[in-house]
């Protein structure tokens, strides 16, 4: 509202102008131009910067450039550096009376984006990482913190009324801060997300942006001018302080009861989910009252929620919205303030350069330094700074405030800008070409059962999905016969899908004694299968040890935590659920469809043998039992090849055992079969799956070494039948294992994939989970007639790898043969060494 005061002659009556209201326009047909109007200006310029900023995201692509490049740059494009530096343009699009809305929305956007950066982070994280991640976080801060001390008494000029300190606390976080959530989508992209090296890097640029928001807190209360008394930086400090502590102790707390009273599998009510974007709001109001920014307060409450279903939920209402929408707006205003021809001439530059690559190359030598006493290889160390060196939006942040307090200037503003899209620019492109990880090979050999020892532990690693899978998985452990003398060691890995969280973590979990009740389904779900594991433990009475752990990742990278971890602790057999569980019919259903990809990665990426268990109950019952209970009936279909021989292994040592009895039924083809051809271990255009090619000659050789040692060594037990079957084709086949007795509780089969046999020709044609085999896919449908629970087993018989590993191997994904050197290096024991033999 203007008012106008006219002094007349003849009365003292002020004349009073109302200005019209220049939000919403009466439209162009009444002569009005839609750009004088704040909302039609606001909504031309969201749009313009959306639609730069994407364009520039998919230009970018090819290189593989983070998403933060592209929106900085799209602000740089749209701001003086290039389209603003016409008069014209800048007038029309981005007049001065519009900075105010576009600044308040891009805040808005900023303050919701920081809250959903707090959820994502799992502060719990830095209590894990130990000394290693923290040193590495704190060194690689220190040496370009201690470079930009020395700049700031360069660059600093004393008329601006601002002390040294402050503007050392803003220039060093600026230039010595790592970005967490740039960096975790940058390893997601390089895949290394799921390596010790990326797990290492997100736990330090975790801790340095801890790091960082303190030292910001720290700044913002000490940037004072001459007009504020000197206690108020000490208000600010110790308001920030009871800020925080309230929301841990009051909040925290408020927040826990609510998901409490969410009943289990239940969505959290929109009174719930509004209060809690409300209180976004409200603390950011709150920081922003008491001297500090008001992302500080947004970034706290996003640290309190706990992990979980709740802020699953958080994420699925608000990311798409606040990132692909606002947040643009905020990295946008960054760019239309930067002016490079503020930069200044040729010594400005090089001036640049110099803080470039001194920041760089601080950071590098920091965490390089940090490596080298953990006895870290060059290589990675040098990697692990170049990750370090990952900006966002944290460094944004504080230039953006560091500029609106008058610490730095336009030129250095725009200096260090354009040094935050070098620096984590060059990071994609330096990565990809010095760090090429191929997968470590542990050197071990009792990568199957075939070539366990008779008196050595077998280590299984048994992968979880839901509490479901445990009863029939800890039967199976019984029936393997864990003794004194052969002990099972259990890795039981509960696999999570990641979501609401920024990054991959492997969970080792110690057993828990506080009693406390769990935060949430999943945590609830790992204690419930915990606890099972421990149980049949402690009742096993010293043959079995249980080490649980819980894999939390994307499910397109989840079959890399399981092989790791088969590797690292040289593990003899993987075993993991079918991705199809029993309905009370007695048909199958799809859980869930990823489970099936886990599995057919794991089955080409494995490091020792798979089984794939299909479970129907054990004994006709779904409830673990207990050892002198066991009671099994297990058959094994043995057709010939690395597989099947590797199921009879298996079968054997369950067979000892005294609750199990075994029956062993040979296929042999008849003289109507035609001679079975030699086939890949996998199908070539299936770049998922293993390939190695195997000598027909050989396996059969093979196969008749181990049936006729298992027939000599259990040819005086009579818990165990062998027994031959003459067939000509796949239907004659079936109507063998259609007519056997239905008093098995367990099929083990092969998976077969070695060989196309004309035993089990046709059957593939009808399969419905290729990756289970012709007779694993036949016993796992509903279509079979017997309810009973199978486990498909791959045997390990050499693992491709890329680089300088291993000679004569081959990547999953070659579509290429291997030679026969290679397919030599299959894990089978010389005659009368089995593992079982007595």
């Amino acid at each position: 509202m203007a008012q106008v005061v006219v002094p007349t002659n003849t009365t003292n009556d002020s004349l009073v102008c109302y200005a019209p209201t220049m939000i919403t326009t009466n439209g162009i047909w009444q002569g009005d131009n839609p750009l004088d109007y704040s909302l039609p200006l606001f909504i031309l310029q969201l749009t313009l910067i959306v639609v730069t900023t994407r364009a520039l995201v998919f230009l970018l692509k090819p290189f593989r450039q983070p998403r933060v490049i592209a929106e900085i740059l799209g602000g740089v494009l749209l701001g003086p550096s290039v389209l603003g530096n016409s008069v014209t343009f800048a007038n029309t699009i981005f007049p001065l009376r519009s900075v105010m809305v576009i600044e308040t929305m891009a805040n808005v956007g900023l303050l919701y984006f920081l809250f959903l950066v707090g959820v994502e982070m799992d502060i719990t994280v830095i209590r894990r990482t130990g000394k290693k991640a923290l040193t590495i976080a704190l060194a690689g801060m220190a040496l370009p913190f201690t470079i930009a001390i020395i700049f700031s008494f360069i660059l600093h000029r004393k008329d601006t009324g601002m002390s040294q300190g402050t503007y050392i606390l803003f220039l060093g976080v600026s230039v010595s801060v790592t970005s967490f959530p740039v960096l975790a989508r940058i390893l997601a992209e390089l895949k290394l997300i799921n390596t010790e090296l990326g797990k290492m890097a997100l736990s330090s640029a975790l801790v340095s942006d801890v790091c960082a928001w303190i030292l910001l807190a720290l700044a913002l209360a000490l940037s004072e001018n001459q007009n504020v008394t000197p206690l108020a930086s000490l208000w600010v400090i110790l308001s920030c302080i009871s800020f925080v502590a309230f929301f841990i102790f009051v909040v925290r707390p408020a927040i826990i009861w609510m998901i409490h009273r969410t009943p289990e599998g239940e969505s959290f009510s929109d009174f719930h989910i509004c209060l809690i974007i409300t209180g976004v709001m409200i603390s950011g109001f709150i920081t922003d009252a008491i001297g500090t920014h008001s992302v500080f307060g947004a970034f706290v409450f996003g640290l309190i929620i706990p992990n979980g279903q709740l802020g699953v939920t958080l994420i699925e209402k608000l990311e798409d919205f606040v990132s692909g929408l606002l947040l643009p707006l905020f990295f946008a205003i960054s760019g239309l303030k930067t002016n490079i021809g503020a930069v200044g001439g040729l010594r400005y530059w090089i001036f640049l350069m110099l803080i470039i690559f001194l920041s760089c190359v601080g950071k590098i030598a920091g965490t390089l330094l940090i490596s080298f006493f953990y006895q870290m290889p060059a290589r990675e160390g040098i990697t692990l700074g170049l990750l370090m060196n990952t900006k966002g939006l944290i460094e944004m942040i504080v230039l953006n405030v560091g500029r609106e307090q008058k610490v730095l200037d336009d030129r250095l503003f725009a200096q260090l800008v354009i040094a935050t899209v070098i620096m984590t620019g060059v990071v994609m492109p330096f990565v990809t070409s010095i760090y090429r990880p191929a997968r470590r090979f542990t050197s071990y050999k009792r990568r199957t059962i075939q070539s366990s020892k008779e008196d050595a532990e077998l280590r299984v690693l048994t992968c979880i999905h839901t509490p479901r899978n445990v009863p029939t998985i800890i039967n199976l452990l019984e029936a393997s016969h864990p003794t004194k003398k052969s002990p099972i060691c259990v890795y039981v890995l509960h696999l999570v899908e990641l979501t609401g969280r920024a990054s991959a973590m492997l969970i080792v979990h110690n057993t828990r004694k506080s009693g406390k009740p769990a935060l949430n389904r999943t945590q609830a779900q790992s204690d419930h299968i915990i606890n099972a594991f421990e149980n049949y433990e402690q009742h096993a009475a010293g043959c079995v040890s249980i080490q649980p752990l819980t894999a939390i990742s994307p499910y397109s990278t989840m079959h890399e935590d399981i092989c790791n971890l088969a590797e690292d602790k040289r593990v003899g057999l993987i075993i993991i659920p079918f991705h199809k569980q029993q309905t009370v019919d007695g048909g199958m259903e799809a859980t869930n469809p990823a489970f099936r990809t886990v599995n057919q990665n794991v089955l080409a990426n494995a490091p020792c043998s798979v089984g794939i268990l299909v479970d129907r109950g054990l004994n006709g019952s779904t409830v673990r039992l207990a050892a002198n209970q066991v009671s099994h009936h297990i058959a094994v279909l043995f057709f010939g090849g690395p597989d099947d021989r590797e199921a009879l292994c298996y079968a054997w040592r369950m067979s000892q055992h005294p609750g199990v009895s075994l029956t062993v039924l040979r296929f042999i083809p008849g003289e109507d079969a035609n001679e079975p051809a030699v086939q890949s271990r996998s199908n070539h255009n299936d770049p998922r799956m293993l390939t190695i090619e195997t000598d027909n000659d050989r396996e059969k050789r093979l196969d008749e070494e181990l049936l006729n040692e298992f027939r000599m060594n259990t040819s005086n037990d009579e818990s165990i039948v062998y027994t031959k079957e003459v067939v000509n084709n796949g239907e004659e086949t079936v109507a063998v294992i259609r007519s056997m007795e239905s008093i098995h509780d367990l099929f083990i089969v092969g998976r077969g994939q070695g060989m196309i046999s004309p035993l089990t020709a046709g059957l593939t044609d009808w399969s419905e989970c290729p990756e289970l085999g012709a007779i694993g896919d036949m016993l796992a449908s509903s279509d079979f007639a017997a309810t009973v629970s199978v486990l498909v087993v791959q045997q390990y018989v050499g693992m491709g790898l890329q680089g300088d590993e291993l000679p004569g191997t081959i990547t999953p994904d070659s579509t290429g043969h291997v030679n026969e050197q290679n397919d030599r290096r299959s894990m089978t024991p010389p005659m009368g060494q089995n593992a079982f033999s007595p």
